[in-house]
């Protein structure tokens, strides 16, 4: 059995400040081809993942917050924002559902959030339809200002 603790937590948000993207996974699942994926994702401020979507009908995703604040955006297949959703144990909002097929992004709002996220395996590397073009790739010039416009639909 694998237990999720205050210090497991605290770690895998140190481990992210450490890292270049902010961003730091610790998978309770035992590898990439596991059926189920079951992880701490822990991110700060600043990091980005960049929107997509699971077009396969069994990868719906849940996040489900342990610590700090975390914005979730949708987007419509056009690129426009479909809805926010702010996960904080303030607003008493702590979990969401992604269906399969919505686009969409999460981001921290608070340094040291860390959610607990889960979705069906084995992990496949996003396919080109899979991926929103209207968002720069990672290490595009552009990622500022697009995280910038994605936290200020928080405020």
């Amino acid at each position: 059995m694998k237990i999720v603790t205050r210090d497991l937590v605290a770690q895998v948000s140190a481990a992210a400040t450490q890292n270049p993207r902010l961003r730091q996974n610790y998978n309770l699942h035992p590898s990439d081809e596991s059926r189920c994926h079951r992880l701490l994702n822990a991110i700060e401020p600043g990091s980005y993942i960049r929107p997509h979507r699971h077009l396969d009908p069994e990868k719906a995703e849940a996040f489900i917050l342990l610590s700090g604040t975390l914005g979730v955006v949708t987007f419509t297949d056009d690129g426009d924002v479909a809805g926010t959703v702010l996960l904080s144990h303030a607003s008493g909002n702590l979990a969401v559902d992604i269906p399969h097929g919505v686009y969409h992004t999460a981001l921290s709002l608070e340094p040291g959030t860390v959610f607990f996220e889960t979705k069906a395996g084995p992990y496949l590397p996003l396919k080109e339809n899979e991926i929103f073009r209207k968002a720069p790739k990672e290490n595009d010039p552009q990622v500022t200002s697009f995280v910038l416009y994605l936290q200020s639909l928080f405020d």
